[in-house]
């Protein structure tokens, strides 16, 4: 995919701009386009559009959050640590803000993505598999439900299932 993209880059151009934060007076970080900038990067490109907008770290979060969550191919971990991100920073933003009135909730998180609240919370429980066990999710050698009913466990517990994954050449289900 990031070939694809290098060389529609080197044919065409950047098409979309990215999404910037100033953090110092010469200093940006970028929101959303980091595939872009990475490509761009590759091919030589000294200058590249980019939108800058004035954000908190919350919205800048939130705003990348969402901007990877659309991209069409997205790792089962990619998903958990954007919506645990998310999370996060909604749940700090209305923490520091009389304006949003009360925090956000999973709830909010699903109706924004289309997703169930359930599949939601499956989803932000893989950030507590440990990263051997969270790259066999994303390779698909263990399930979804699997995965999740493992992250109720112990890292110990996780490296034991890491090792019998190896040893028997088998994942749970």
């Amino acid at each position: 995919e990031m070939q694809n993209l290098i060389d529609s880059i080197n044919e065409r151009g950047i098409l979309t701009p990215l999404t910037v934060r100033k953090i110092t007076g010469t200093e940006y970080e970028i929101i959303s386009g980091h595939r872009r900038f990475y490509a761009a990067k590759k091919l030589g490109f000294e200058m590249i559009p980019a939108f800058i907008y004035e954000l908190t770290y919350e919205d800048a979060v939130i705003a990348m959050v969402d901007a990877n969550l659309q991209r069409e191919h997205i790792l089962p971990s990619e998903k958990a640590k954007a919506y645990k991100m998310k999370l996060d920073a909604l749940n700090h933003q209305g923490q520091t803000s009389c304006q949003l009135g009360e925090k956000w909730s999973v709830t909010q998180i699903s109706e924004a993505a289309n997703e169930s609240e359930r599949q939601i919370h499956r989803y932000i429980r893989l950030t507590n598999l440990i990263p051997e066990l969270l790259d066999l999710v994303d390779e698909g050698k263990i399930a979804l439900t699997p995965a999740v009913e493992r992250s109720y466990v112990n890292e110990v517990e996780h490296a034991d299932v890491v090792e019998e994954i190896r040893v028997y050449d088998a994942t749970p289900n």
